[in-house]
């Protein structure tokens, strides 16, 4: 139930949800005759709305998420496991698998690959993830899928499928791996929080970001209402949440 409440509060802290609040509350406030409130409600709603769709703010912003870590340029050798964080999907069999993971998770998966066919004792890629609130096949059976057609053997690979979220990840790589040493695959904006849920169980993951979204060179001024700009700024809503509740839970 607690999982269900967090997805849900977290759908709508959103910045166009938000945007689209801050909205009806000024079209409120004009019904009233409220004018002052709704003239400021709705100037808020526009700066607001244009702010986090303009692509060098949110870039500046998502810059210093993703930058936490540096790119994993070389695998070390002593790695046995690769950890690789679920993302999302769809099992429309009518598609080839590579349709049906989302391009981040594919993004992830290749990471991963790249750094096992670096490691000359081949360690255990560890896909994990569960099936969502839309789908009947877990998000590990797909990955797992994805990695063979890529041609990782099924000898290589550990299928995790009931973490619902990163701490349930965390938990699940302390029950398979122990103290020995492994690599963790996330998304760049992802891999602060995940650290810090790893690290939390005792495990000193080397993290290996990748699908990187925001630059610090070459921004865009005059990419307004950015409608990529405005799904990065949910990505920063997200993981600052995402570190909120984790200070929360201590």
């Amino acid at each position: 139930m607690g999982f269900v409440l967090k997805k849900i509060i977290s759908t709508f802290l959103m910045p166009l949800p938000l945007g689209v609040l801050f909205i009806l509350l000024g079209i409120f406030f004009l019904t009233k005759q409220k004018y002052r409130r709704a003239k400021y409600l709705l100037t808020f709603s526009v700066l607001w709305l244009f702010v986090f769709s303009y692509s060098p703010v949110v870039d500046t912003l998502l810059y210093q998420i993703e930058s936490s870590y540096p790119t994993l340029k070389k695998a070390p050798q002593e790695s046995k496991y690769i950890y690789l964080l679920g993302g999302g999907h769809n099992d429309d069999e009518r598609l080839p698998i590579t349709s049906q993971v989302s391009s981040e998770s594919v993004v992830r998966l290749t990471e991963a690959i790249r750094l096992y066919r670096e490691l000359e004792n081949k360690p255990k890629i560890i896909v994990s993830g569960y099936s969502g609130p839309y789908s009947n096949t877990p998000h590990a059976t797909m990955q797992n899928r994805l990695a063979q057609a890529l041609g990782i053997p099924k000898t290589d690979i550990i299928i995790s499928p009931e973490p619902q979220d990163t701490e349930e990840e965390a938990i699940n790589a302390k029950n398979i791996i122990g103290s020995r040493k492994f690599i963790l695959v996330t998304s760049a904006y992802h891999m602060k929080r995940s650290m810090i849920w790893f690290e939390k169980q005792g495990l000193h993951p080397t993290p290996a970001p990748t699908y990187h979204q925001a630059t610090n060179k070459n921004y865009k001024y005059t990419d307004i209402l950015s409608s990529h700009a405005l799904m990065n700024s949910r990505v920063i809503f997200h993981e600052v949440l995402g570190m909120l509740w984790q200070k929360i839970k201590g």
